[in-house]
């Protein structure tokens, strides 16, 4: 009989210390899991933020020439834009009277949500370049730069259903600026018309940009050498 106690105490304390293994593995385990959900959670707001807080190059311009003649000074443009995979169109050639310069364009931004989830047709803001004039001209005497009524170069050769659907924008896009239905119908948070201007001077590169839920954004450094040499023996 003490055999059989002895043999039944060891079997319980056998089963005791399985059971308390198997909760230590299931413990570690668990919290092992939490751990990952939490790594891809923090992981996936990282996205979201940076999303969120995400600019896209979508112009670049340089002064090519700039001298006064017959008391007006006038400057020569050159402007470039990017796609969306970044690759450069053909460059575009302006010449403004004055020194400072106005790019306009119409801005079209999307609900936050769209950004946020990365939507393929709606996850970052896009722009249509208008007209480019100097601080010298009117804005009636302004050049196109892109052509109205049309989907804009930047868009040509992009999946035909994001050219589709932007050309429908584009098309509608005073509807959009004044209509709160038909926004909502296409996610669209605000349509309005935009515009960035400086004084623009040799030796310096300027960048536009467009911020994913936002508008646009212009800034300058200075040109580098190869450039700036190319420049001189135009």
């Amino acid at each position: 009989m003490f055999r059989a106690a002895v043999k039944i105490v060891m079997l319980t304390a056998f089963v005791i210390g399985g059971a308390a293994g198997i909760y230590v593995y299931q413990n570690r385990t668990s919290d092992a899991v939490k751990l990952q959900k939490l790594e891809q959670e923090k992981f996936e707001l990282e996205q979201v933020v940076q999303r969120l807080s995400d600019e896209r190059r979508v112009a670049e311009v340089l002064v090519t020439d700039q001298q006064e003649t017959d008391g007006v000074l006038r400057t020569t443009l050159l402007f470039v834009e990017y796609t969306k995979q970044g690759a450069s169109l053909p460059p575009k050639a302006f010449t403004i009277e004055g020194k400072t310069a106005h790019v306009d364009a119409m801005v079209i931004k999307f609900e936050q949500d769209f950004v946020k989830a990365n939507d393929p047709l709606r996850g970052h803001s896009i722009a249509l370049f208008t007209k480019l004039y100097g601080d010298q001209q009117s804005p009636a005497a302004a050049e196109p730069i892109d052509a109205p009524g049309r989907i804009p170069d930047i868009y040509r050769g992009a999946d035909p259903k994001i050219g589709a659907f932007e050309q429908e924008l584009w098309n509608n896009f005073w509807k959009l600026a004044e209509d709160p239905q038909y926004r909502a119908r296409y996610g669209v948070r605000v349509a309005n018309g935009q515009g960035v201007w400086g004084p623009f001077e040799r030796d310096k590169l300027y960048t536009i940009t467009i911020e994913s839920d936002g508008g646009l954004n212009i800034t300058s450094e200075p040109l580098r050498g190869i450039y700036r040499e190319a420049l001189k023996r135009k």
